[in-house]
């Protein structure tokens, strides 16, 4: 069977498609925050090192990765004089078996952390999602064109080009048991959410009339 070649030069259609899919989030991200304050430097840092021995059992639970930390030190200040310092250890975190997250909350909350923000729900492997994704994308661009194409009295032809936007996944909020006798966290309604992943593309159909 001879393929028809495709005509570079003939009318063409040029449709944009959007496909979206969501999948439980299996992993969860904390950012955590820890700090000391001091009259000087030396005393500061050594209390945030205070603060983060108190805090490493539970930085040490199981499934909880630390994926890195920031640590900075600077002159607090009141209006217009220096009042002290204040030292403190940025952290990221992943916790990748949601089922611990009570227990973990718990543990890091109890160990007195400046700021815990999170968590934000991800996908371990988002590969299947995006696929899928990009699949209804391209079908939303095929419907349209040929939505074009009848309405001017011809039919689809051969695909042309294709071009995508970045995907993205959508963050979330979290729960889990256990408590390491830090703070109840299980009123908090912290339950793993759906992730969303996103795809855009363009793509350039042949008209035919």
């Amino acid at each position: 069977m001879t393929e028809t070649p495709i005509d570079l030069n003939g009318p063409e259609i040029v449709t944009e498609g959007t496909g979206w899919f969501e999948q439980l989030g299996d992993q969860a991200e904390l950012d955590v925050t820890f700090t000391g304050f001091a009259e000087n430097r030396s005393d500061a840092v050594r209390e945030l090192g205070l603060r983060m021995a108190a805090a490493e059992p539970a930085l040490g639970l199981p499934a909880l990765v630390v994926r890195n930390r920031r640590f900075w030190v600077h002159d607090e200040w009141r209006t217009d004089r220096v009042i002290g310092c204040r030292a403190g250890e940025d952290l990221a975190l992943t916790l990748t078996d949601p089922t611990g997250l009570e227990r973990v909350l718990s543990a890091i909350v109890g160990a007195e952390p400046t700021g815990v923000h999170g968590p934000r729900w991800v996908l371990a492997d988002p590969a299947v999602a995006q696929r899928e994704a990009q699949r209804r994308a391209v079908e939303d661009a095929r419907q349209r064109a040929e939505g074009y194409a009848e309405a001017l009295g011809g039919r689809l032809g051969a695909l042309r080009r294709l071009s995508d936007a970045p995907t993205h996944g959508g963050p979330v909020a979290l729960a889990a048991r256990d408590s390491m006798g830090g703070p109840d966290v299980r009123e908090l309604g912290l339950e793993p959410e759906p992730v969303r992943v996103t795809a855009h593309c363009t793509i350039s159909w042949t008209l035919v009339t």
